[in-house]
């Protein structure tokens, strides 16, 4: 299953079942999963680890140096789950020494052409990159986040749960789980409802959730006396105690 026009390097572990097209270099240290299809041209440097069931498109650099100024060559990780779909020309970087030291990507991601995910970064599962979408270092996307196509990320920001961005979004803060953002600089334009429901929210949950929106975006109140009131909607809402907690943790603070 291994073209005989690519490049394989040592201590590389692939599966039988792994399928690798002509041209693409796959370095030292890299190892690749059952029922992964790595396409021709693709370059996958060391310190890799491909879980099963992806797809890697022509032209793609995964697992690339970090491109953080102080990086020396030092040991650090790219780490890919199962069932992603990575297509054309996309950049996947390693960890860098000033951060955890791997980027992490969960599991059925769907990464489209000419998307860039910087070093230290952290995916869940069930995301979607439209084309172009570019994380700076060290950002944390969500489960079921949506990026819009050239939705830029600056670093150490967090995008939450099921949020959902426009067409060339610029993120500066935090935009918290559930919420639609768009604009330079991003602004928030209510809930992602229809991606709610498409994934299941019951009307009860997405009800609680508009009057959370409501509470930290149209009632004129401080974040601090927002989440002073949002703390009673969440004893009897998970979907609202998950929208507090990510506040509670923001570090850049929230788009508002």
């Amino acid at each position: 299953m291994i073209d005989e026009r690519a490049l394989v390097g040592q201590n590389v572990t692939i599966d039988p079942s792994v399928s690798i097209g002509p041209f693409s270099i796959i370095e030292d240290s890299v190892s690749i999963d059952e029922g992964t299809w790595i396409g021709p041209h693709v370059v996958i440097r060391r310190n890799t680890r491909i879980g099963k069931n992806n797809r890697i498109y022509q032209f793609s650099s995964v697992g690339e140096d970090p491109q953080y100024a102080g990086y020396e060559g030092e040991e650090t990780f790219l780490s890919i789950g199962d069932s992603n779909l990575i297509r054309e020309f996309c950049t996947l970087h390693r960890g860098s020494p000033a951060g955890s030291g791997t980027t992490y990507i969960g599991n059925n991601n769907l990464i489209m052409a000419y998307a860039h995910i910087a070093h230290d970064s952290t995916l869940g599962n069930h995301i979607v990159f439209a084309n172009g979408a570019s994380l700076a270092g060290h950002v944390e996307i969500g489960n079921h986040a949506i990026l819009g196509g050239f939705t830029l990320v600056h670093q150490f920001c967090r995008i939450g749960a099921h949020a959902m961005t426009g067409i060339g979004t610029i993120c500066l803060k935090d935009i918290p789980p559930y919420i639609l953002a768009a604009g330079n600089t991003a602004q928030p334009h209510g809930l992602n409802i229809r991606g709610l429901r498409r994934s299941g929210f019951s009307q009860d949950a997405i009800s609680a959730l508009q009057e959370a929106y409501r509470i930290c975006y149209r009632r004129n109140l401080t974040l601090t006396q927002a989440i002073t009131r949002l703390q009673v909607l969440a004893d009897s809402s998970s979907e609202v105690k998950a929208f507090l907690e990510f506040l509670n943790q923001t570090k850049r603070g929230i788009i508002r």
